[in-house]
């Protein structure tokens, strides 16, 4: 049985068509602040106003989707706090912002203290990893929200960064012949779960042993790639065009930061745990639109600052690959096929 992210639920297409009628919308509030003028918002990995100082804020807010689910599938809840931090910091990043504070939100139709305090402690142990401080946050009890009688909770959290005009990377001096450079995900991270559930637990329990991902519920549950550190000396130390955390969309996400050719024709082998995915039935073009396939994070930059950037993430103990080139052909090509 062939099936898609649509089929289980999520309609790609129509999502975008919400976010550019949100956008309209939102967009209507840029200029109610005098103190803060937004210099760049909605539709890239974060919205940016300078404030006073001529210093610039970026803020972006994100969950850890139905990851969740797994988590309390599992009653583990230890890991599921890193990946929200991850979720933002890594984003934040792509513009070229230092994560500054974080505040998460929880929402649980039931108080319960000793789930609270693991998932807290998710949380920070990724805000030590990403160095940003968490100062605050939100819980909410709303028995009615959640349906069914156990416990059900959802996680998010917003970070702010702070960056100046001149480290601003939003993607406008890509241009053809730049190196497109990925660094290895940990496994699906925090996207992509709604299909992977509906696909995997089809055929698969979570406690179930399979042979070259193990325990199939751990292998779901691995936290999310925190990849502050690399990214901002990189930034510090060398030349960086464009900047693109690989989640939601995955490699459709390159076209956020400028309408050129994106041609990956170098990703290495598919990750056990995804070739598992596509196995059970996930074309090959919906898997390079919806999972990483192994690549969290694409750094793109001008060939002659390759070595040195790939040098500064074999220090923080980060795996890279030389994934592809820009071109002038517009879209995104995976081994020659286009999937956007």
């Amino acid at each position: 049985m062939v099936t898609n992210y649509k089929k289980v639920g999520v309609d790609i297409t129509e999502i975008k068509k919400s976010q550019g009628a949100i956008g309209k919308i939102i967009s209507s509030t840029h200029r109610t602040q005098k103190l803060a003028k937004v210099t760049h918002g909605f539709g890239h990995y974060a919205g940016i106003v300078q404030i006073p100082g001529n210093k610039l804020l970026a803020t972006h807010t994100d969950g850890v989707g139905t990851k969740i689910m797994i988590a309390n599938m599992m009653k583990k809840y230890d890991t599921i706090g890193i990946d929200c931090i991850a979720m933002n910091v890594n984003d934040i990043i792509c513009i070229g912002a230092t994560p500054i504070s974080f505040v998460d939100y929880i929402a649980a139709n039931k108080n319960n203290q000793a789930i609270f305090k693991k998932v807290v402690k998710g949380l920070a142990k990724g805000a030590k990893d990403a160095t940003v401080p968490i100062i605050g946050g939100e819980t909410a009890i709303m028995p009615d929200l959640f349906s069914g009688k156990g416990f059900a909770m959802d996680l998010a959290g917003t970070v702010v960064g702070i960056l100046s005009k001149k480290d601003m990377v939003v993607g406008k001096s890509i241009k053809p012949g730049d190196i497109i450079i990925g660094v290895k995900s940990s496994g699906i991270h925090s996207n992509g779960y709604t299909l992977a559930r509906n696909v995997l637990l089809s055929k698969y329990k979570l406690n179930s042993r399979i042979k070259g991902i193990g325990h199939l519920g751990n292998a779901m549950l691995k936290p999310t790639e925190i990849y502050v550190k690399p990214v901002l000396e990189a930034l510090a130390k060398c030349q960086i065009h464009g900047l693109a955390h690989i989640t939601g969309g995955s490699f459709t996400k390159l076209l956020r930061l400028k309408n050129i050719g994106y041609d990956l024709n170098n990703l290495p082998k598919t990750p056990p745990l995804m070739q598992l995915i596509q196995d059970c039935g996930v074309e090959s073009k919906e898997m390079y639109k919806t999972f990483n396939m192994g690549i969290g994070f694409c750094i793109v930059a001008p060939k002659n600052n390759v070595a040195k950037i790939r040098s500064i993430f074999k220090k923080h103990k980060f795996t890279t690959y030389e994934i592809g080139k820009i071109t002038s052909k517009k879209g995104v090509f995976v081994n020659s096929k286009k999937i956007a």
